[in-house]
Formats: structure tokens, C-alpha cells, sequence
């Protein structure tokens, strides 16, 4: 049922409360969890929803996000009638093509959503660490006879206000959207996850751009335009993990709960993989000297310090009287003899010198970005 429906996984994001960590690379592009990056998790929902094929649209810094996706092999994208193709910004005689909002990404690659010739267009943010069977809602938008499904969790009240809400009747149907409503009716947050009819959504976007009409944004023009059109627009409920990683306090949580044994996400589950792309290397070599107490040590690491309550991703060295607690570091960092790190997030190929203090607080995380040199760094 879902090869007749084409995923679009929006990945441009600049992603500027991450500070440093996106000064270089898109935010789909940030590692998770020891092996991963963020935008793995949307690429695995789509492989394990027996979703064949996937357009990947990028903008800011994607350099390193179209390497690691590459011909789409790491989540079984690249078979005959499936891939993964890489949709960025161009430039034509009628001018640029560079991406004003999120629905006008999907108007610019009109050709080739044509070209693929899909029934149904599933919309995805490459930014959200979840695990999600979009069979399930397909199924819910068919039977509804929906033009749009809207996928939304039940947040606190008191939250709400931080989110897109969705007011519905009785039947789950769409009756009124909020942006960030001071005072909410209702705590169903959008999860910025859609599954249009293609059809109706071309005729929408076509006849507005022609009249003129904004169309550049999902919340603020294409389904109030649904509502206010009559559209059958309904919200599909999921209960299971999700997290918008997209501020250093949230990234850095996730991954702390991404160690409990008992975490919603249960990477564990066999039935439901998580895939990625990764570098071969050693395994991890942990001295006498070395300690590792409630963590995850990635291959090819070096360890003669001591890692509490931390993930160490692949290929990281800590030198001896190092401590590394409740912190996430990434791939290719170098720590030096007798380093503390606590409460905070290492970037990517970071060197941090013999001696220096790294210390953050729960509220207030530490930041070290990609390929940053702390202290003097040793002339080799």
C-alpha cells in the first residue's frame, strides 16, 4: 500500500539554536546517539513503512548530509524501483529556485513529484528523533477519505502554547488551527507530519500561485486553506517517542535518555531497525586504567579515563585521568590527559587540550563545535 505513496523529507533547516553545532553542516546532519544522525530516523521509518521512495529536500550546508545519505544503501533505498534523490535549490531562466517556506519546497520540486507520479505525498521533517509506522496513517487517511492527515501527540496544557494546535470535532476531523495560541482550546500539537492526497494538493498549490496567494508554509497557508476550503482534514493520533532535538538543552536530553534501558525509543527493537551509514572502524579499546560505567562506547574508541552516564561515539580518544559525565560526545574528538567534561555536547572532530575544564550545568549545557580546539593544541 505505501509504494503508492512518495516521502519528502524536509532537511534544509539551518537549525541556528544549536549555536556552533550547525555553524557547518544542516541540522538532519547533527549525530545522534553514538552512530546515528538526526535525519536517520525519518530515512528508517520510511524503509521499515515499506516506503520505496524518498526525496530528500535540502538548502543550508547539505555537504555533509548528501554524503552520508549517498544512493540511499544504509536504509535499502537503492534497489530498482526505490531511492533516494537529493532535491536541492537551483537556479533557471525564470530566476532562483531557493526555498521560501516549506510548502513552497514542495512546489519547486513539482517535477519531479510528477515524474515519480505518486497517489499520496507523506511530508516529513528531517529533525525529529521518533519512530513512526506511516502504513498505519496511510491507512487512517484512506479510510477517512481525507485530502490531509495531520499527525499530532497529546501535550501538557500548559505546554500547548508552544505549538501548532489542532482543534477537531468528535471524529477527529480539523475544525481550526492555532499557531502557538496563547491560550489553547485543545493539546493536540502538530508533529509537522503530513500525508497529503497529491492530486488536491496540486490543484491547491497551482491555483493559488497563479492567483498570486501565498502558499510558501504548511501552518500558516496550506491547511488553514484546507479548513477554510472545506477539505476533508483530519488528525491521525500517535502516543509513541518523539522529540524536536532542535535547541542544545533538548539534543542533549535525548541522548541522555537514549541510555536508559527503558527509553519509549527501544533502539533495541529488532522488528524495527534504525540504520545509518557509518565509517568502519576498531572496536573500542577501554585500558586497565579506563573506566566506563553506564555508557555507550562507539567502535575505535580509546578510552584510559573514566565515561559515567555519557555516549562516546566512534572513534574518540580519552586520555588518562580524563572524566567524561553526563555528556554526549561526537565522532573524531580528542581529550586530553586530565580533562573534565560534564553536562555537556562535543562536537565533531573537537580537540580539548590537557587540563581544561569543560562544565556545564543541567540547565545550561556545555558546547564544544565541530573540529574546535580547546586550550593550546600539541604541535604533532
Amino acid at each position: 500500500m505505501a509504494n503508492g505513496m512518495l516521502a519528502l523529507i524536509l532537511a534544509g533547516g539551518q537549525g541556528t539554536r544549536l549555536g556552533k553545532l550547525t555553524k557547518d553542516v544542516a541540522k538532519p546532519a547533527v549525530p545522534f546517539g553514538g552512530r546515528y544522525r538526526i535525519i536517520d530516523f525519518a530515512l528508517s521509518n520510511c524503509a521499515n513503512s515499506n516506503i520505496r521512495n524518498v526525496g530528500v529536500i535540502t538548502q543550508y550546508q547539505p555537504l555533509e548530509l548528501n554524503t552520508h545519505i549517498g544512493n540511499g544503501a544504509a536504509w535499502g533505498l537503492d534497489g530498482i524501483n526505490s531511492g533516494v534523490t537529493i532535491l536541492q535549490p537551483y537556479g533557471s531562466q525564470e530566476g532562483s529556485k531557493w526555498f521560501e517556506g516549506t510548502s513552497h519546497a514542495i512546489f519547486q520540486n513539482m517535477d519531479y513529484i510528477e515524474k515519480m507520479d505518486p497517489e499520496y505525498v507523506l511530508i516529513l521533517s528531517g529533525d525529529h528523533i521518533y519512530k513512526m509506522d506511516y502504513e498505519k496513517m496511510l491507512q487512517e487517511h484512506i479510510d477517512k477519505e481525507a485530502s490531509l492527515t495531520v499527525s499530532v501527540m497529546e501535550v501538557p496544557l500548559k505546554e500547548a502554547s508552544r505549538f501548532g494546535i489542532m482543534n477537531t470535532d468528535d471524529n477527529g476531523r480539523i475544525i481550526e488551527f492555532e499557531e502557538k495560541p496563547a491560550e489553547p482550546k485543545s493539546n493536540l500539537a502538530s508533529m509537522g507530519i503530513y500525508i497529503f492526497t497529491w492530486k488536491r494538493l496540486r490543484e491547491f498549490l497551482t491555483t493559488n500561485q497563479s492567483k498570486g496567494v501565498s502558499v510558501e508554509d504548511f501552518g500558516n497557508n496550506v491547511i488553514p486553506g484546507y479548513i477554510e476550503g472545506g477539505d476533508n482534514v483530519f488528525v491521525y493520533r500517535f502516543s509513541g517517542y518523539w522529540k524536536d532535538v532542535g535547541t542544545i538543552a533538548s539534543l542533549h536530553e535525548a541522548n541522555m535518555e537514549f541510555l536508559e534501558p527503558d527509553n519509549a525509543l527501544n533502539i533495541y527493537d529488532k522488528s524495527w531497525r534504525i540504520y545509518s551509514r557509518n565509517a568502519i572502524s576498531t572496536p573500542h579499546f577501554i585500558t586497565s586504567k579506563g573506566l566506563a560505567h553506564n555508557a555507550m562506547i562507539g567502535d575505535g574508541c580509546y578510552v584510559d579515563g573514566t565515561v559515567i552516564h555519557s555516549i562516546i561515539s566512534q572513534n574518540v580518544e580519552i586520555h588518562e585521568d580524563a572524566t567524561v559525565e553526563d555528556s554526549f560526545i561526537m565522532s573524531g574528538s580528542y581529550i586530553g590527559k586530565n580533562v573534565t567534561i560534564k553536562n555537556a555536547i562535543v562536537g565533531e572532530n573537537a580537540h580539548i587540550s590537557d587540563g581544561v575544564s569543560v562544565v556545564g550545568t543541567p540547565d545550561d549545557i556545555a558546547v564544544v563545535g565541530h573540529q574546535e580546539v580547546v586550550g593550546k593544541k600539541k604541535e604533532l
